[in-house]
């Protein structure tokens, strides 16, 4: 059973997690605007990402016998000065999300939420990878600067693809 301040901070952080799926979802509609279609691939497999985090919490809560409540999303930032300034905000916005996840399991510590503890554990290690990658694609447009450069990121960028376990969750096919 969750307590109320443990099930308060889940839904905020579903709420949060759903927040960044939109996005990632108006990062890639910048740049499919720009016909960056590697680009674009990147942002969208980092949006069904965002959404399947939110479908985790989700189902946390539901398991824990707490009760979901869906909170309006504020809309994104839909313009940024260059693809480098969207991979800088990728960055700033990710270190706010792992903000959120550690004071998550410092509130989980202080309930002694065991359960909660546990479970945040993944979106820790999440986060770390959330930001190396966000970091690893900034330096290469630093390293590359404007031009040809950014053509060989966005060929780069395309091969990203989400795991079947996200996407079987998202299609309904795999446990989330």
């Amino acid at each position: 059973m969750l307590s109320p301040k443990i099930e308060e901070a889940l839904n905020a952080q579903l709420n949060a997690e759903t927040y960044s799926g939109y996005l990632y979802l108006a990062m890639a509609a910048y740049f499919e605007n720009m016909n960056l279609t590697g680009f674009t691939q990147w942002m969208k497999c980092q949006a069904r990402e965002e959404f399947f985090h939110a479908s985790k919490f989700y189902k946390f809560i539901i398991e824990r016998g707490g009760r979901v409540r869906l909170r309006a999303i504020d809309a994104p930032q839909v313009e940024w000065e260059s693809p480098l300034a969207v991979f800088e905000a990728t960055l700033v916005h990710e270190r706010q999300v792992t903000s959120l996840i550690h004071n998550l399991v410092n509130l989980a510590k202080a309930e002694t939420d065991h359960a909660s503890d546990i479970f945040l554990q993944w979106f820790v290690t999440e986060q770390v990878e959330e930001e190396a990658s966000a970091d690893q694609v900034i330096q290469k447009l630093k390293l590359a600067g404007p031009g040809a450069g950014l053509f060989m990121i966005d060929q780069e960028l395309a091969q990203r693809t989400n795991t079947p376990l996200v996407t079987g969750a998202l299609m309904g096919t795999a446990a989330a």
